[in-house]
């Protein structure tokens, strides 16, 4: 095969091919050559030429769940029109809404099966998103006075991870009324942390997403 002019094309299909593959079979039963089989035109030496290993690979897929958000997350970040409440309660159901969270959804069944891709998913959520986007925002609403504080940088983590992991349904399965009790009790935690921010449109989101990994499961 000649070589792509482009190799910003070839990254994103071998990074597509990936993400597909963690979620379908797991990272650790996912192997170069199954990337290299899945599409079909590219080398073993195509893909190191790009990825020195298959970590530097999951690395790079991580993030790219929540890609198509990116731009929308930042003007709102970077917007003076909102109160820092705000902020985060529009960035939290934009990311809840991302085409990647229904990716999660479908995959689901497997997740619990796959530590690695949870791991690497949890480590972008403290090291990348939390720190550039989260925590910044508590702190703008700290300053407007929409939210109340003294511990903005550990607000943002628990938040986080909480939500990324305890309550995400892809994660703990739960029956509708097991996930609404949680939801309820989640939503009273968060507004007790200072920041009131989920409702019932998020709670309508993520049952969504639950009725999907119950229909995977059966």
């Amino acid at each position: 095969m000649a070589r792509n002019k482009n190799p910003e094309i070839t990254i994103n299909r071998i990074l597509d091919a990936a993400m597909d593959l963690f979620l379908q079979k797991g990272y650790d039963n996912t192997t170069i050559q199954d990337i290299v089989d899945y599409l079909g035109d590219l080398s073993k030496g195509a893909i190191y030429h790009h990825f020195k290993s298959k970590e530097e690979i999951i690395e790079a897929v991580i993030p790219r769940l929540y890609d198509s958000s990116d731009s929308q997350l930042l003007e709102i970040k970077t917007s003076t029109s909102y109160t820092g409440l705000e902020k985060l309660k529009k960035i939290l159901l934009i990311s809840l809404k991302n085409p990647g969270q229904e990716k999660l959804a479908t995959a689901a069944p497997n997740l619990m099966k796959n530590p690695r891709f949870l791991t690497q998913q949890l480590y972008n959520t403290v090291e990348s998103i939390v720190p550039n986007l989260v925590e910044p925002i508590i702190r703008d609403g700290v300053k407007d006075g929409s939210i109340v504080t003294d511990n903005p940088k550990e607000v943002a983590e628990t938040f986080m991870i909480l939500m990324n992991i305890w309550i995400n349904p892809a994660i703990f399965y739960s029956t509708e009324e097991e996930y609404k009790n949680k939801f309820m009790f989640f939503r009273k935690l968060v507004a007790d942390l200072g920041i009131p921010i989920l409702d019932d449109s998020m709670l309508e989101v993520l049952e969504g997403y639950r009725a999907i990994i119950e229909k995977e499961r059966k």
